[in-house]
Formats: structure tokens, C-alpha cells, sequence
């Protein structure tokens, strides 16, 4: 046992006890105080011989007033003896039943505390499921579940981002391995080869850096609080962010229309920046060839929204939800051969760390609408 754990004294279920047993004790022993007082007034205020007079016990005259005297201090006695048997079986009883009462009572908070001890990153999957009555200890017990139920989903989640971040570095990392060695092992490579050879290894280390870069992205956002916090202009990071991605629109036959209004919004220019641009390129990325972008900035007293909507492939309502989760493509995963598939993970990280809120719809027929919507002052 820790020096912590030692210093913290009697358990519970002790103090409890000690109390419910002081309670006792003092009620009994006020009873007994009260009862012993009203037999010394009972006594007193009984008739008594005239004064002089004498009476007769055991063949002995005994003068009255000394008899109602040693037949009150008797009564007295009496009842302080018997009060005193009685109070003190009466304390042990309640002591007895404190400490019962307090152990049943204080049983789940043992198997709270014991569920706790044995909690583990494999052992998510135990739960109390406390049955009987709905009372403050359920509560507890019902509140302990549903922090295991948080804890168990962010340990899965955590295991399937890393699963997947793994697997999507060893494929860059597997092409340039198998290209280096197939090159290597040819005698009779020419210039042609080692220069085919070097185009795929440059793609292949190109898209690992991409993966690198979003995944530290994703890890600066995740949680955190923002670094820089300014007056932007959300007009013009969609009008910067666009450009990035104008030239792959135009080769896919992309029309976008942007309906815009002033849109100012608090917090990093290049955060804020990122999730337009990592939109835009969603929806030029996942969307048909001669299909249709918009893009709408809106301001309001306390929100700015943007809204990106795109054609696209057809996507199920119930999966939209889905599309935020890392490594995420499309309609499945793992299909695009462009991008890292945390595009959409690092717009909802972002705009967390912004303390704004992002919603997806699916377009009915086909195709994809993403808003945003960010405080346009501090928080």
C-alpha cells in the first residue's frame, strides 16, 4: 500500500458506521437522560404521608419522608441501570447494522473501484451493468459504463488509425523498395530504365511526404487549442485555396459558381486556409468529369458558414458520417489513387480547434455538401 493511500484514514464504510452509531448513541443516551429525570419527577410528585408520620416495613418503623426518599433514589437507580443495559446493547445493535447496511450499500462502489484496478487498454470490453434500484450508486456505476464505452471507441479508433497509417506508408515505402530492386538486379539497366526507375520512386516518396505532412496536420489540430488567433477574411482563403486546385478542375471539366457575401471569421489563416482547401480539393478529387461545384460564404451575427457542394458518385445517407474517419475515400476505402484520405479527418479537427461545428449531406443523385460554420469573434 502507497504512503498516499495510507494517509487518506478509516474507509467509508467506517465513517459511516461511526456515524450512524453516534446518532444512535446520542438519541439513546438523551432517552435515557429524559427517562431517568421523569421517574425523579414522577417520584417527587407522588402523595406523601404527613410529616412525622411513620411506616412500618419489615417489622421496622420507618419514617415516611425516608422511605419516599430511598424509594425514589431507588427507582432512579432503577431505570439509570437498566437504561444503561439498554443503551449499550442498543449501540452495539446499531453498530452491527451500520457496518451490514453500509457494506451492501457500498458493494458497487467496491465493484467500481475493483473494475477500475483491473481496467486495462484489453480489457475495455468489462462493463458493472449494476442491476436493482436506480439510486445514486446505479448512477455511478451507469456513468462508469458509459466512460468505458467513450474509452473503448477512441482505443478502437486509435488502433484502426494506426492499422491504417501503417498501411498506407508501407505501400509508398513497397514501391520503392521493389523498384530499387528490380532495377538493381537488371546488369543491363540503360539510362531509360534508371530514369523510369527514379520517376516512380520520386511519386511513391512524394505521396509518403503528403501522408506525413497530414498526418502531423491532423496530430496539430486534433485537440488543440489554436496557436494564432486573427480577423480573416473567409472570401479570400476560398479564393486562395481555389487556385491551388483551379488547373486539376479545368482537366477534369469541373464547373464551379461561387455565390459569396462577407463571410469574416477569428482564427488561423492557415488553418482556416487548409479547410477550404482540403474541401475544394474533395470535391474536384471525388467528383465526375463535366461535373459541378458551389461554393457559398455566408456571414451572421455570431456564425460564418462555408459551404462547399459537388457532384459526385452516389453516397448512402447513413455513410456520410463515415467520410470524416481517417483514410476515408469516397465511397470505400483505400480506392483513390490521389490524395491521403484525411482531408475530411483534418477539416473536422480544424474546425474543432476553431470551436466551430462541421455537418455533411449526401446529394441526392449523386455527389457530396460540406458546411462549416465558424465563430465570427472570439470565444
Amino acid at each position: 500500500m502507497t504512503p498516499a493511500l495510507r494517509r487518506r484514514g478509516p474507509g467509508l464504510r467506517t465513517r459511516l458506521t461511526l456515524l450512524a452509531t453516534g446518532l444512535v448513541a446520542f438519541v439513546s443516551g438523551l432517552l435515557l437522560l429524559l427517562g431517568w429525570m421523569l421517574v425523579g419527577r414522577v417520584v417527587a410528585s407522588s402523595p406523601r404521608f404527613p410529616e412525622g408520620s411513620t411506616v412500618v416495613v419489615d417489622g421496622v418503623e420507618v419514617d415516611s419522608g425516608v422511605l419516599a426518599d430511598a424509594l425514589g433514589q431507588q427507582a432512579r437507580d432503577d431505570v439509570l441501570r437498566s437504561g444503561t443495559i439498554a443503551f449499550l446493547c442498543v449501540v452495539a445493535a446499531a453498530a452491527l447494522l451500520a457496518w451490514t447496511i453500509a457494506g451492501r450499500v457500498l458493494q458497487p462502489v467496491h465493484d467500481v473501484t475493483d473494475a477500475a484496478r483491473r481496467l486495462s487498454a484489453e480489457s475495455l470490453g468489462e462493463r458493472l451493468r449494476l442491476a436493482g434500484p436506480r439510486d445514486e450508486v446505479a448512477e455511478l456505476a451507469d456513468t462508469f459504463d458509459e466512460m468505458l464505452d467513450r474509452l473503448q471507441a477512441a482505443f478502437d479508433s486509435q488502433r484502426r488509425f494506426v492499422a491504417n497509417a501503417s498501411h498506407e506508408l508501407r505501400t509508398p515505402l513497397s514501391v520503392i523498395r521493389t523498384e530499387l530492386d528490380v532495377t538493381l538486379s537488371d546488369p543491363d539497366a540503360d539510362e531509360e530504365e534508371l530514369r523510369r526507375m527514379a520517376s516512380v520512386v520520386r511519386s511513391a516518396t512524394e505521396r509518403a511526404e503528403q501522408l506525413v505532412s497530414a498526418l502531423l496536420l491532423l496530430a496539430r489540430t486534433d485537440g488543440l487549442g489554436l496557436a494564432v488567433r486573427e480577423p480573416v477574411d473567409l472570401n479570400a482563403v476560398v479564393e486562395s485555396a481555389w487556385k491551388a486546385v483551379r488547373a486539376e478542375a479545368d482537366e477534369r471539366q469541373v464547373r464551379a459558381s461561387f455565390v459569396t457575401a462577407p463571410a469574416p471569421a477569428v482564427g488561423d489563416p492557415a488553418l482556416l486556409e487548409r479547410i477550404a482547401g482540403n474541401l475544394l480539393e474533395n470535391a474536384v478529387r471525388h467528383n465526375v468529369p463535366g461535373g459541378w461545384i458551389e461554393v457559398r460564404t455566408e456571414g451572421g451575427p455570431e456564425w460564418t458558414s462555408l459551404r462547399v457542394s459537388s457532384s459526385g458518385p452516389v453516397i448512402a445517407p447513413d455513410r456520410v458520417e463515415e467520410l470524416f474517419e481517417p483514410f476515408r475515400r469516397g465511397v470505400a476505402d483505400r480506392t483513390a489513387r490521389t490524395g491521403t484520405g484525411l482531408g475530411l479527418s483534418i477539416v473536422r479537427a480544424a474546425v474543432a480547434a476553431h470551436e466551430g461545428r462541421v455537418q455533411a449531406s449526401a446529394i441526392p443523385g449523386g455527389g457530396l455538401s460540406v458546411a462549416v460554420h465558424l465563430p465570427c469573434a472570439p470565444r
